[in-house]
């Protein structure tokens, strides 16, 4: 058996090793998961489905105008059809007659989905508490985030979408357990 030798000098690694596939990338390496690129995609492109319900539905309505403009957000494509949209955003009181049909649009969208419950009304019944008014759209579809107001302002629909895309970018997608 031979003996051991120690080399004089250690090996060189990185930029000192020279030239390797590695090395001439320099800087260009991006590292990231799966869960945060595919949770980047899901945030930059929320498209929410149209349902308005009441007075709130005008605000929603301005905010996709020229002068708020929620395309920058990425939320320009206001989706007819509850199979193209991921967003819900339940704009104004639900009568009772209404909640069945509020749940089978909540139904029919794709996985992953999310609600904003915009208004007053929509959020506690706001003003109407009487038995034709569902007391909270909670009750019928779960809610990601309540936006306060009668009606809330455009600016306010904006700062909640923007909430939102920051609860999506957190979500992991695969539920793990400890």
């Amino acid at each position: 058996m031979e003996e051991l030798k120690l080399r004089p000098v250690p090996t060189p690694t990185g930029r000192a090793a020279g030239p390797t596939p590695l090395n001439a990338l320099g800087n260009n390496v991006l590292t990231t998961t799966l869960d945060k690129v595919i949770n980047w995609g899901r945030a930059s492109a929320i498209w929410p489905a149209l349902f308005g319900l009441a007075c709130c539905a005008i605000e929603m309505m301005g905010t996709v105008g020229p002068r708020h403009d929620l395309s920058r957000f990425g939320s320009e494509l206001f989706r007819a059809s509850p199979r193209q949209a991921d967003l819900m955003i339940v704009s104004g009181r639900v009568a009772i007659k209404m909640a069945p049909v509020l749940r089978q649009i909540y139904d029919q969208m794709p996985e992953p989905k999310w609600v904003i419950a915009m208004g007053a009304c929509a959020s506690s019944a706001g003003m109407f508490n009487n038995y034709a008014i569902v007391q909270s759209v909670d009750k019928i579809v779960p809610v990601d985030i309540y936006l306060p107001g009668c009606p809330p302002r455009p600016e306010a629909l904006i700062d909640a979408v923007v909430k939102l895309q920051r609860k999506i970018r957190g979500e992991p997608l695969v539920k793990r357990t400890a």
